[in-house]
């Protein structure tokens, strides 16, 4: 008898996606969870969530609304059937306040792995997290258990300790640890559909609010697609697979500096680009950018405050150089292939800029 799948977070943007490539790859019944503060606000997100998935796999999908702020969340939820449990919900705002990212992040991860230990079937609870939950250490980050390093923001302490919250679980339930790179594009042709950081930051570069830039050139940031993350997700969903703490991401690693060259050789083959001749933002420590917003927020204002507060909570960790090592993830996948990072940079960006950021599609829409 073929098992049952439940999603948290499936409302979200890699929550979505996971949910349907698991129904497009598998047989098993899936429940996808999604926090709605009314019946109205649950009946919107469904309908909008059955457009991600594949029409011809409705009949094995149902619904239910999981608020991981309530003292039992999942409510009356079955367990019985569950055989795995995708954990993904979460607040993933580089900006998120401590008590959102305790309350949801955090506790919001017991709480789930409380409802897990209710189902007699389990297989596996797969925590999705994020590689940035290394926080501020540096060289190698190894496919295990994170020392505590201290964290750029919140959003990455609240990510290390449901990872240790899951770690010290894994003693009585089967469990995986995903931590998953930034993602930059649908796939590899670079369309983009939901903004995050990374587009909103190339965004301030290309009109030009940005003159300094914190970072290290030499510092590796992660990126992909969310068609690979789900694919490996899948992969490692696989009940053959061994639970594990696996670094989804994919070998090859591009530098901060190649990725701002990638981003600024699109930008200046735009005609309106060039027209501004905007030089190149010069690089800075995070001291500097943090001593820059500081001085900024007491006297600035407007679009150049914005920009500068928008980067800051993730500043440190521009400058901050490790190499995340793949070697379980590529001895269970040993075949994946992964988008070429500049490539992939190349593409999102072109894409970006042939849509302003998406006010063409919206305008033409």
């Amino acid at each position: 008898m073929s098992g049952t799948t439940l999603f948290t977070g499936a409302d979200g943007y890699l929550g979505g996606h996971l949910a349907a490539r698991v129904l497009a790859e598998g047989e098993e019944q899936i429940v996808l969870t999604v926090r709605a503060a009314d019946t109205a606000e649950f009946c919107d997100k469904r309908a909008r969530l059955a457009t991600r998935l594949p029409p011809e796999a409705s009949e094995r999908v149902s619904y239910a609304c999981v608020d991981l702020r309530k003292p039992d969340p999942f409510g009356d939820l079955d367990p019985e059937p569950v055989t795995r449990v995708v954990h993904a919900a979460a607040v993933t705002r580089l900006n998120v306040g401590y008590a959102d990212a305790l309350a949801v992040n955090v506790e919001g991860t017991s709480r789930a792995i409380e409802w897990a230990r209710r189902c007699p079937r389990l297989q596996r609870f797969a925590l999705i997290s994020t590689l940035y939950a290394s926080g501020r250490m540096q060289g190698i980050v190894a496919e295990g258990p994170l020392p505590d390093s201290g964290f750029v923001n919140h959003y990455e302490w609240s990510k290390w300790e449901s990872e240790r919250i899951a770690i010290q679980a894994a003693a009585d339930i089967p469990i995986s640890i995903l931590r998953v790179p930034t993602l930059i594009a649908e796939d590899d042709s670079g369309r983009v559909v939901q903004f995050n950081a990374f587009h909103n930051t190339l965004k301030l570069l290309f009109y030009g609010l940005l003159s300094f830039f914190p970072g290290t050139p030499a510092t590796k940031l992660p990126v992909s697609t969310a068609a690979f993350v789900s694919a490996a997700t899948t992969r490692l969903l696989d009940i053959a697979v061994p639970d594990g703490i696996y670094n989804v991401c994919p070998d090859s690693t591009a530098t901060l500096g190649e990725l701002m060259d990638a981003a600024f050789t699109v930008f200046e083959s735009d005609d309106r680009f060039r027209r501004l001749r905007m030089a190149r933002p010069a690089y800075c420590d995070s001291d500097d950018f943090t001593k820059a917003v500081l001085a900024d927020r007491n006297g600035g204002a407007g679009a150049v405050s914005t920009s500068l507060g928008s980067v800051a909570p993730f500043a440190e960790q521009l400058c901050i150089v490790k190499e995340f090592q793949t070697a379980a993830l590529r001895t269970h996948w040993p075949d994946y292939q992964a988008p070429d990072p500049v490539e992939l940079a190349t593409a999102a960006t072109s894409y970006l800029v042939e849509t302003r950021w998406g006010r063409y599609l919206e305008e033409t829409a």
